[in-house]
């Protein structure tokens, strides 16, 4: 590992290193919106293979849920920096290559249909038709399955490093920030990547996030990312019997930490528990509301409302110690009762004040959740501990998806009933985390017991 930069605390939330992250994560994020939105309409269009879709969902996310812990000592043992940039740069590439290809056999076959010559111009692909290519939907699968690979080590790079970035203080508002990007860029992504594809198609699409990737990995070059340095070992089989040390110090880190555990398995529940609302939503709406599939929209947008609240909420009240820890678990029993109860409420609007609280409540528990945490966890080996935390939230919810679906066919779409057991179980561990001594005093972490350890 090179030399790294000492650890020196920001003098201010909104300094270099921390504005060229951010910003250059907003673009790359909504170009990674445009792909995942290019990617699925490509392949419906050009097969209308539901199983396709899913065989495509399934390899975009498994292996980031899988390599999590492994990622995360790469972010503990070599440079965090050079991770992300190099994360950026190699799927900026690999999107690209996508592209490429789709140009060229669009240019190959002369598939247009705005030149009776049947010669391709510059800008024919925006007359084109998704066609159906054994070799594009290869190559997107290789492509998707990468990028998930690069996923793993890039997302705890990230999250290790925001905590040397800026102020301890302003720790809370910088994750609140993030979440805020992630949000923005969902919005913009989706809503953006689907007026593209509509006037373009894929290939266009693809090349744009190709170029959201490579500005962002240009941005983060010019980042200076303090971390503590790590001794390289001096075989190869030494470095890998240390890799794997590494990797088991973070698990038992996290397992021996009482507190921390309690709080990870409470994460790792939320959003097994919580996934089940979002699969059902569809059926709620029409079956028990009685509205259009526009009210499914507006449902969701009040989530995403609710939650940007809660991460200014949690950004920006400064709560400290024992209050800290009183309003995570107030927030995640008001994210329990609102969805406890939203099954048996039958008129929209009230619908949509329920929903924005169940975002609110969602939003407040992770931004606090993630900077105890990260307070918590000393920077030697904070990738390793979000490399964890990755897998466990990441790995869930599409669990609780499956099990939903199943429960829901059984069940005769008894949404209510399920919607209310997701509900109970979220408070039944609500309870138990306000019981637990150990995890009410490890949620009371802030600066100011930071600094004294």
């Amino acid at each position: 590992m090179e030399n790294a930069q000492p650890l020196r605390e920001p003098a201010r939330l909104w300094n270099k290193n921390f504005l060229l992250l951010w910003q250059g994560q907003l673009i790359s994020q909504i170009g990674q919106r445009y792909f995942n939105v290019g990617m699925l309409f490509y392949i419906k269009q050009a097969t209308e293979s539901a199983s396709l879709m899913g065989g495509m969902m399934l390899f975009s996310t498994l292996p980031g849920v899988l390599l999590g812990p492994m990622g995360g000592t790469f972010a503990d043992r070599f440079s965090r920096k050079k991770i992300i940039v190099y994360s950026d740069l190699i799927q900026g590439i690999l999107v690209f290559s996508l592209a490429a290809l789709m140009f060229f056999l669009i240019w190959a076959t002369g598939l247009t249909t705005s030149d009776p010559q049947g010669s391709f111009s510059l800008f024919s692909f925006v007359y084109l038709a998704p066609h159906a290519s054994a070799i594009n939907i290869t190559w997107m699968f290789i492509v998707a399955t990468l990028g998930a690979i690069i996923f793993a080590f890039f997302t705890p790079a990230m999250s290790a490093a925001i905590p040397d970035l800026v102020p301890k203080e302003k720790l809370s508002m910088a994750n609140s920030l993030n979440q805020f990007a992630i949000f923005l860029a969902m919005f913009l992504g989706q809503g953006l990547g689907g007026l593209i594809f509509s006037i373009t198609g894929a290939p266009l699409l693809f090349l744009i996030n190709s170029a959201t990737y490579l500005y962002a990995a240009g941005s983060e070059s010019f980042i200076n990312i303090p971390q503590p340095p790590v001794e390289p070992e001096k075989k190869s089989g030494e470095a890998w019997k240390a890799f794997i040390k590494d990797t088991k110090e973070g698990l038992s880190y996290v397992w021996n930490e009482k507190g921390m555990r309690i709080l990870f398995l409470a994460a790792a529940l939320l959003h097994l528990l919580i996934a089940p609302m979002l699969l059902l939503l569809p059926f709620y709406v029409e079956d028990y509301l009685n509205q259009n599939a526009s009210w499914y929209g507006y449902l969701l947008a009040a989530v995403g409302l609710g939650s940007v609240v809660g991460y200014l909420i949690a950004g920006g009240v400064n709560v400290r110690g024992r209050a800290q820890s009183n309003l995570i678990i107030l927030s995640l029993l008001g994210a329990s009762i609102s969805l406890g109860i939203v099954g048996f409420i039958t008129q929209p609007f009230i619908v949509l004040g329920v929903v924005t609280m169940i975002g609110l409540t969602a939003g407040i528990f992770i931004v606090k959740t993630t900077t105890v945490i990260q307070l918590a966890a000393a920077s030697e080996i904070r990738g390793r501990v979000f490399g964890l935390l990755g897998t466990l939230t990441s790995g869930l919810a599409p669990i609780g998806m499956g099990i939903a679906g199943v429960i829901a066919d059984m069940a005769n779409k008894n949404i209510p009933v399920i919607y209310a057991t997701c509900g109970l179980l979220v408070l039944a561990m609500s309870i138990g985390l306000a019981l637990s001594k150990e995890a009410r005093d490890f949620l009371t972490i802030d600066v100011a017991h930071k600094a004294e350890t």
